[in-house]
C-alpha cells in the first residue's frame, strides 16, 4: 500500500479523526492550484481528488497533499490582501474612467429606432473606423430603450460585456461602440 491509496482495514469510529467539510475544501483547493501551476497532470489531479473525497481520516488526507507545496498563514494573508487591493485598483479605475466618459443623451421623445453607425444615413454618426457602417440600434419598446447589435465586426458593449442581442439601457450605463465608449444621461 503506498500513501496516497486509502486505507482498507477497519478502525474502530472513535479512532479515526474524520476529515471535515472543510478540511477537503482545503485540499481541494490545494489539488486545483497545484493542477493550474502545472505541478499535477490532469489525470493525477483526478485520482488524487477522488482520494481526497474519499478520505476517511486527516492523516489519509495529509498523504494525498503531502508532496505539494502548502503556503502559511501569513503567506495567503499576504496574497489575500494583494488580491483584494488589486480588486480595489480596478474598481477605483473603472469608476474613474467611467466619469470621464463623453455623455450620450437617451432622447425622451422621438423616433422608435436611433440608428448608430459609421454610414453617413445614420442617426447617431461615429467617424471611427472600429465603429461598423451599420454598427447598433437603440430602440424606445414598451420598458424604455434597448440596445442591439446590427453585427458589427468590434462589438458592442454595455457596462462591458459584449451586446448579444437586445440589452436594456439606463441612464448611467457605460455603452462602448468598437473602440468609441460613452456613458448614457437621461434626455
Amino acid at each position: 500500500m503506498t500513501a496516497l491509496e486509502p486505507r482498507t482495514d477497519a478502525a474502530p469510529s472513535g479512532l479515526l479523526d474524520r476529515p471535515s467539510e472543510a478540511d477537503r475544501d482545503r485540499a481541494l483547493e490545494m489539488l486545483r492550484e497545484s493542477a493550474g501551476d502545472g505541478r499535477l497532470s490532469h489525470d493525477t489531479f483526478m485520482r488524487r481528488m477522488e482520494l481526497v473525497l474519499t478520505a476517511r481520516s486527516r492523516t489519509e488526507l495529509d498523504a494525498v497533499l503531502a508532496d505539494l507545496p502548502s503556503d502559511g498563514p501569513l503567506a495567503r494573508a499576504v496574497l489575500r490582501t494583494v488580491g483584494r487591493l488589486s480588486a480595489f485598483t480596478v474598481r477605483l479605475r473603472n469608476a474613474w474612467r467611467t466619469e470621464r466618459l463623453p455623455g450620450l443623451t437617451l432622447p425622451q421623445l422621438g423616433p422608435q429606432a436611433l440608428r448608430i453607425g459609421r454610414a453617413p444615413g445614420s442617426d447617431l454618426r461615429l467617424a471611427d473606423t472600429s465603429v461598423s457602417r451599420s454598427h447598433a440600434e437603440l430602440r424606445r419598446e414598451t420598458h424604455g430603450w434597448v440596445l442591439y447589435d446590427l453585427g458589427s465586426t468590434n462589438g458592442t458593449h454595455v457596462n462591458g460585456h459584449r451586446v448579444t442581442g437586445g440589452v436594456p439601457v439606463h441612464p448611467g450605463d457605460q455603452v462602448a461602440f468598437g473602440n468609441l465608449a460613452f456613458r448614457l444621461a437621461a434626455g
